[in-house]
């Protein structure tokens, strides 16, 4: 069938669309439909504009931060991604003493809980566990739930 009549019946048809951004029902009557062959209907190519002259401005203040980033950033992000790596792997290590079975992987704010003796159906204690290497602190967050923890703010509940 050809496009140009395929959009001709779905402009005369009943059917409705729903809008991505606000999920609202609308009639595809009401719709700008096109094909993207031909030249784009003055709204969409009005849209379009506006749209790279979006990305013109994101791509100017991509380039501003990249020469503002000093020397030091690169090396903070290297150590940011292999520590996002060994978090997920700790419990595999050889001298970590809990049992890997026992852990459970959150990532953030708090990198695991450790069920201290589920696997073997004694549950001791549950440890919240923070993976910090180097001279890495506690976030904001991080300190937040730690604080929690040792306030005894911590809760259970079945929805």
């Amino acid at each position: 069938m050809d496009i140009s009549k395929l959009i001709i019946q779905m402009k005369s048809s009943r059917l409705c669309a729903e809008c991505p951004r606000c999920s609202q029902e609308f009639p595809l009557s009401k719709a700008i439909l096109f094909d993207g062959l031909g030249d784009f209907p003055e709204p969409v190519e009005e849209r379009r504009r506006e749209m790279l002259e979006e990305l013109k401005a994101r791509l100017e203040a991509l380039r501003k931060r990249k020469v503002s980033a000093g020397p030091g950033a690169e090396k903070k992000t290297m150590e940011v991604g292999i520590g996002k790596i060994i978090e997920r792997i700790v419990p595999t290590y050889r001298g970590f003493d809990m049992p890997a079975c026992d852990c459970r992987p959150l990532f953030d704010p708090i990198d695991m809980i450790v069920f201290n003796g589920l696997s073997i159906a004694n549950l001791e204690s549950i440890t919240f566990m923070e993976i910090k290497t180097g001279q890495s602190k506690l976030s904001k967050h991080q300190q937040l739930v730690r604080e929690a923890v040792v306030e005894h703010k911590v809760g259970f509940q079945v929805v």
